[in-house]
């Protein structure tokens, strides 16, 4: 029984998961948006934002940590057919990444879901991005939801009560020029 097991096994042994997980961080960091499956972009997720937590901090022990976690890949591009140092994965979090992230509590990355499948096992494909810096946080509580309606509420059993008042005092006149009339 697996009760209480953190984790997706992606049916591969806990070494391939390592490295697979590993490489999706580090192309993650690299693009900053890839392509893959639902399930490991939710496993992934969670390992890339305590990285960018760490690339926060900016400290040397933080760097080291990253090192140990995730490994210092090179970061190669190509041009004129041939390929060109630009920095390491390592270089490009702490140096930009995580300074864009400062202000950021957390929830770095996102995953949108494409209507792509998968041609060999119709697996649901997903984009796995990281915020732009402009990008802010645009939840709403519910409670602060609630609130104005509650408000709402009250303004509305107020209006009910001045005009149950204004109707009260249009009878009381009402009484009153009936008994003028009789005098």
């Amino acid at each position: 029984m697996r009760h209480r097991v953190a984790g997706r096994r992606l049916g591969r042994t806990r070494e391939h998961r390592l490295a697979m997980r590993r490489n999706l961080v580090a192309s993650l960091f690299e693009h900053e948006t890839i392509s893959t499956t639902i399930q490991k972009a939710k496993e992934v997720r969670a390992f890339a934002e305590k990285l960018i937590t760490l690339a926060r901090k900016g400290t040397l022990s933080a760097r080291r940590r990253a090192i140990a976690m995730l490994g210092n890949r090179d970061i190669i591009d190509y041009e004129d057919d041939k390929a060109v140092k630009k920095g390491t994965v390592i270089g490009k979090l702490f140096s930009e990444l995580g300074p864009r992230y400062l202000d950021r509590p957390g929830g770095y990355t996102r995953i949108i879901r494409l209507s792509l499948r998968r041609l060999g096992d119709n697996g649901q494909l997903v984009l796995l991005q990281l915020l732009g810096e402009d990008e802010t946080i645009e939840k709403e509580h519910k409670t602060a939801a609630r609130k104005p309606a509650r408000k709402k509420e009250a303004e509305v059993t107020a209006e009910v009560e001045q005009t149950s008042d204004a109707e009260e005092a249009s009878e009381a006149s009402g009484e009153a020029d009936q008994t003028d009339e009789k005098k």
